[in-house]
């Protein structure tokens, strides 16, 4: 059967009468099957969509899960180098001798003026001969923190064998009189000791004691600050006249002013110590001039002055030792504050911490007197002796004295002076009595 050459196809050409006995319907039932099996054949017909291509699979494993595990190995043999680079490398850095610390001269300080090296090489001198990645920074650190004038300490190492510490100090704002000995003390209240060249002007706190807790001074400390605070607010600078602040009582603070003419203690209260102590100031001279001596002053009451009160309850501060006033003199202590002051009505007077004897005072007149009660040569004494007894020589001649005992007779010669005792001078003043033997005449029995 011929197509024509127009595009469009009749239905008459696609279903063709039917012959014989068959239907129509029947008919194109079969011409339907037919074209659909052709189709199906016919791979190149234009009528058909093109069909979706299936993989066929070549392997076992597919290709995504292929390549995860071939980067996962890649993965596992770099971090197997770099472990065993790793190891190698930590083996060296232990063992080798270059990032070893050899001297404290591999240890570099900074920042300390007050502590000394020797301080600082107690804690650090257990890392010399140690390998520099094996020192305990934190641990050092904390040691160091530990030293009274450390308030902050960073310790580094640095690449091959260096360590490098810096230190913060605290800063002092008074001198602490602790028992029998002078510290000085920052805001916070940590005491430290007393530098061994270098001087301040502050006044010397009184009320600490000996092994009590850094609790218990904080709140003292800002009682001090605030006292420094409002003596200073007004421009004077007032806190350079006080030699000492008696913190004992925090109801009462308690200063002592160095004044030319007499150092005088100052009672201000717990509050308004500017205005209380300009006071002080306006008045002192009207009141040196009304008593004959001016030792203290009460101003911690509002529109009342006590002049000279009685402070028998004053606490007793331990004398200081020689070898704390002359340190504390060095650093910068007021004299006022180096005193021992003795309440007249307290009769345990402590014994002085020196004494000046006769020969510091007057060394020549010593020497004079030394030299005076040096006694002569013995055989000079016994010539003389012998010379001042000529009448019993005499008799010893003629027999006398051999008959009788006499009692030895006294030297007519005194001994030299300074030699000779006070009864026995006293016993020479009169005639000496003859011994019986020299009173009997020769002859007689």
């Amino acid at each position: 059967m011929a197509r024509k050459s127009s595009s469009t196809i009749l239905q008459e050409e696609l279903y063709p009468p039917y012959a014989g006995n068959s239907t129509p319907n029947s008919a194109r039932e079969e011409l339907d099957d037919a074209r659909l099996v052709d189709l199906d054949v016919d791979e190149q017909s234009p009528f058909l969509r093109a069909q979706k291509r299936v993989s066929a699979r070549r392997g076992s494993i597919p290709r995504k899960t292929a390549h995860r595990l071939l980067w996962g190995f890649v993965a596992v043999g770099i971090l197997g180098i770099a472990g065993v680079m790793a190891l190698a490398l930590y083996n060296y850095g232990e063992r080798s001798w270059r990032f070893r610390i050899d001297s404290s001269d591999n240890i570099e300080v900074t920042g300390n003026e007050n502590v000394t090296k020797a301080q600082i090489m107690e804690v650090m001198g257990a890392d010399i001969g140690r390998n520099i990645f094996f020192v305990p920074l934190t641990q050092q650190k904390t040691q160091l923190e530990q030293i009274p004038w450390v308030e902050s300490a960073s310790v580094m190492r640095f690449v091959p064998n260096r360590l490098k510490i810096e230190i913060h100090e605290r800063t002092p704002v008074a001198f602490a009189r602790v028992g029998p000995r002078i510290f000085l003390i920052d805001a916070g209240g940590t005491l430290m000791e007393l530098p061994p060249k270098r001087k301040y002007s502050f006044p010397v706190i009184l009320g600490m004691n000996p092994g009590e807790p850094l609790s218990t001074r904080v709140p003292r400390m800002k009682a001090y600050n605030q006292l420094v605070h409002d003596l200073d607010s007004g421009g004077a600078r007032y806190s350079q006249d006080l030699s000492e602040v008696d913190l004992s009582d925090l109801e009462n603070l308690k200063v002592r002013v160095n004044d030319p003419q007499g150092d005088v203690l100052v009672e201000l209260g717990a509050s308004d110590f500017l205005k209380r102590y300009q006071t002080y100031v306006s008045h002192v001279q009207e009141w040196r001039q009304q008593f004959q001596k001016l030792e203290s002053v009460n101003l911690r009451y509002d529109n009342q002055v006590i002049v000279n009160p009685d402070m028998e309850g004053k606490p007793k501060q331990a004398a200081l030792t020689v070898a704390a006033a002359k340190a504390a003199a060095a650093a910068g202590v007021k004299p006022a504050a180096l005193l021992t002051r003795i309440n007249p009505h307290d009769h345990s007077i402590p014994k002085p911490a020196f004494e000046l004897s006769e020969k510091k005072l007057d060394p020549r007149a010593a020497a004079a007197r030394k030299t005076g009660t040096k006694p002569r040569p013995r055989r000079a004494v016994v010539r003389a002796t012998k010379a001042a007894n000529p009448r019993r020589e005499a008799m010893k001649h003629t027999g006398t004295v051999s008959r009788a005992r006499a009692a030895p007779a006294h030297p007519a010669t005194p001994r030299p002076e300074g030699r000779k005792p006070a009864s026995r001078v006293a016993a020479n003043t009169t005639t000496p009595k003859p011994s019986p033997a020299i009173a009997k005449p020769p002859g007689s029995n």
